[in-house]
């Protein structure tokens, strides 16, 4: 049996560990997140809301139950590079076509195995999140020389990496069949998963996705019946083109904002947007509704989050996170626009909010009735 290279995974603060190479032989500079979830992988390495980001896995053990062929959730994987504490090469599921490290391998996508996770995650937590690099071939004083030249996190546009680069057609539930004259959903890809076109499609849509820097008058010449404004990467004060466009939609067509969209949707009502010390990451996130008080787990994937002072008055606080506190979900007070800060489609993670989908296609049915 081959023995792994050894690989080091350096902070920017100054924090070194040690650990065994795996998947490409290729240096990664990123972001360093943890992600509490308990299984889902796969789903999240191809989770375009990890793009610019080398991702840890706070679940002791990975690639368990192998990769299959459909439960990527783009068409690529977006991570820059991944963490774990053991990394299996002998998986049990009937669906497994591959193991992880060939998977992180064929796709370019350097993992470091063999580190203390619970030791990173605590640090990270302490500290917040931080630059990092993951390299075979420097020692760590030349890793952290180079990695302190690189641009941080929050200054690059990502979502421009993850979006799509022309409009398409969503047509992945083949099994569904859809008439023409169904609903017609428009989805502003800032970085959308696949899942949440999956659900819209098995709810009977057509469904259309387009390019982040799409303007206004360009989405509703598609004669959409409603537009969603995807999840993505980053830091949403970077996207003044896609509060633009949001603007020209508001009032004119029922609108949902999910993670990112949500975000975006908070600046257009005047809020501004601040960076979380860690983020939240995971399939265990408690949300409250304010209206009901019932209180709903969800997954979540992100690292920013919506100040509610400056909000405009015509939209109110409709969610708040139990941990923290921070706004999870908004809704207008005359207009059918409502937007929520975590994945209703989970890929991975609990399925006790996708009723939200239909909730947005009531408003485009209501819609319809009144127009």
């Amino acid at each position: 049996m081959t023995t792994p290279p050894r690989a080091r995974l350096v902070l920017a603060d100054g924090r070194v560990f040690e650990g065994e190479g795996h998947g490409a032989d290729v240096r990664a500079t990123g972001e360093v997140v943890f992600n509490t979830s308990m299984t889902g992988y796969q789903e999240a390495l191809t989770d375009p809301s990890y793009g610019g980001q080398i991702l840890t896995m706070t679940y002791p053990i990975q690639g368990n139950y192998g990769v299959n062929d459909t439960d990527d959730e783009s068409a690529r994987l977006q991570v820059r590079g991944f963490v774990v504490r053991e990394l299996t090469d002998l998986p049990s599921r009937w669906r497994s076509t591959q193991t992880l490290g060939q998977y992180l391998e064929a796709a370019g996508v350097p993992c470091i195995a063999g580190i203390d996770t619970r030791a990173l995650t605590r640090h990270l937590r302490s500290h917040g999140v931080v630059m990092g690099t993951i390299t075979r071939d420097e020692s760590a004083s030349e890793a952290l020389a180079r990695l302190r030249s690189e641009p941080a996190y929050g200054t690059e546009d990502y979502v421009a990496e993850v979006s799509t680069d022309s409009i398409y057609t969503f047509n992945h539930e083949a099994a569904v069949v859809v008439p023409e004259n169904a609903p017609h959903i428009v989805v502003l890809d800032l970085g959308v998963k696949r899942n949440i076109m999956r659900h819209l499609r098995r709810r009977g849509c057509r469904v259309t996705a387009v390019p982040h820097d799409t303007g206004a008058e360009d989405i509703l010449s598609l004669g959409p019946d409603g537009v969603l404004l995807s999840p993505g990467p980053g830091d949403p004060m970077l996207l003044d083109h896609v509060v633009q466009s949001a603007r020209g939609l508001a009032g004119r067509t029922p609108l949902m904002g999910i993670c990112l969209g949500h975000q975006v949707l908070g600046r257009l009502f005047g809020a501004e947007t601040f960076k979380l010390k860690f983020g939240h990451r995971g399939a265990n996130h408690p949300v409250r509704d304010e209206v009901t008080g019932r209180v709903y787990i969800t997954s979540q994937n992100h690292g920013y989050a919506v100040d509610p002072d400056g909000l405009d008055s015509a939209v109110e606080v409709a969610q708040v996170h139990l941990n923290d506190g921070t706004v999870e979900g908004m809704q207008h007070r005359e207009l059918p626009l409502f937007t929520i800060q975590y994945h209703s489609e989970a890929s991975p993670g609990p399925h006790d909010t996708e009723f939200l989908f239909d909730r947005f296609l009531d408003s485009v049915r209501n819609k319809d009735a009144s127009s």
